[in-house]
């Protein structure tokens, strides 16, 4: 697929409150996954896979420097090649320029027609996916709809309550999209919406155009979805590994299921690779005194106690007679001697002193929030 087939836009402006106090200082979309990639990866990695080069970014202000951390030049990304575009736009200047009575997706509409590109692909930020946009647009351009939205079936708890479920026909066109917070028969499934659209860009710029012009919502993603409902809309069904990020125990099942081997292998290393910032360090270094089982860990390790059904970022110490089980724990952690850890996530640069237990429950796990100094015992899931 040529390169300019595609554009992408990345809506990363919506945050949850249910993510505090791992998102104070960050967005969304680069919460740690895995042990070492972050959740926006996962869209920009579908992106390249499909050879897209030109991409706009979506950001809130004041909220932008862990993703310049961990994007740089985007290099890994191919991001930074001849011919590549990348642009990044604050979401608290369409709502400014909006406000002012202003053309609010000017600036958006100015990437759209700079990329030259036939279709563009939306994503939402808080579904983690490894989706084949090729196939995606191959449906798109067999039907000849105006909107081609990404759909899974999943149960209900798997459903943020501000998230949109659909009404499809046998042929998968969207009959109708509701909030699922609202009244509705109980099902075993429900069709929720990823927040992924492809559309025509000439069809997009003309929506954005008229939108700014009749006060349509400054968000995208929002446009997006009352226009479903509008225009002639059919889905597309993903059936690989999804986990919809909204607040702490979603996310920290997320990570959990990638210690099922079924779950990490189909995420991670299908048919289509995930991309995250290279560093190259020494590997993880495992003492005979330590004790692993069902766990996963970064590089530069030191791994002296108990590991048990958790994930070890990058440069974590685990000291000996220490005990980490079903946690999560984010680059250079230090976890004393004699230290215990259930149910809990720690945040980056947490150290946890000699014999202190830091102890949540399978449904609210303890956050032990960034650079923290745990001196003294922590139980019931918050700090």
């Amino acid at each position: 697929m040529k390169a300019n087939k595609m554009c992408a836009i990345l809506g990363n402006e919506h945050e949850y409150n249910g993510l505090l106090p791992l998102t104070a200082n960050r967005p969304l979309s680069t919460l740690y996954f895995d042990c070492k990639y972050r959740v926006m990866d996962f869209a920009l990695s579908s992106a390249v896979n499909a050879n897209i080069r030109t991409v706009y970014m979506i950001l809130n202000e004041g909220r932008v420097k862990s993703v310049f951390d961990h994007l740089g030049g985007g290099r890994e990304w191919g991001l930074d090649s001849i011919g590549s575009y990348q642009y990044l736009g604050f979401y608290q200047d369409i709502l400014r320029k909006k406000a002012d009575g202003k053309p609010y997706f000017s600036d958006m509409i100015g990437f759209l027609k700079k990329s030259k590109s036939a279709y563009t692909v939306f994503f939402g930020n808080k579904m983690l996916c490894n989706i084949d946009l090729r196939s995606v647009l191959a449906v798109h351009e067999a039907h000849d709809n105006e909107i081609t939205v990404v759909f899974k079936r999943v149960p209900k708890e798997k459903i943020a309550s501000d998230d949109h479920i659909l009404e499809l026909s046998d042929e998968n066109k969207v009959l109708s999209s509701e909030v699922y917070g609202e009244e509705r028969s109980e099902q075993a499934l429900y069709n929720l919406s990823m927040s992924i659209f492809l559309v025509k860009t000439d069809w997009l710029i003309d929506l954005l155009n008229k939108g700014q012009n009749a006060g349509a919502p400054a968000s995208v993603q929002e446009l997006l979805t009352r226009e479903m409902t509008r225009v002639n809309t059919r889905a597309y069904e993903y059936t690989g590994y999804l986990s919809n990020i909204y607040d702490i125990k979603s996310y920290y099942d997320a990570n959990m299921d990638m210690l099922d081997p079924e779950n990490f292998n189909t995420l991670l290393f299908s048919s289509q690779r995930v991309i995250t910032r290279t560093k190259n360090e020494v590997a993880t270094h495992f003492y005979d005194s330590s004790e692993v089982n069902s766990s996963q860990f970064a590089t530069g390790c030191i791994i002296k106690g108990k590991v048990d059904h958790s994930l070890i970022s990058r440069r974590t110490i685990v000291e000996e007679d220490a005990s980490i089980e079903n946690s999560i724990v984010m680059s250079n952690a230090k976890i004393r001697h004699g230290a215990t850890l259930k149910y809990a996530i720690l945040d980056k640069n947490v150290e946890v002193e000699a014999g202190v237990t830091i102890m949540g429950t399978p449904e609210k796990p303890i956050v032990i929030t960034k650079d923290s100094h745990v001196v003294a015992d922590i139980y019931g899931g918050e700090k």
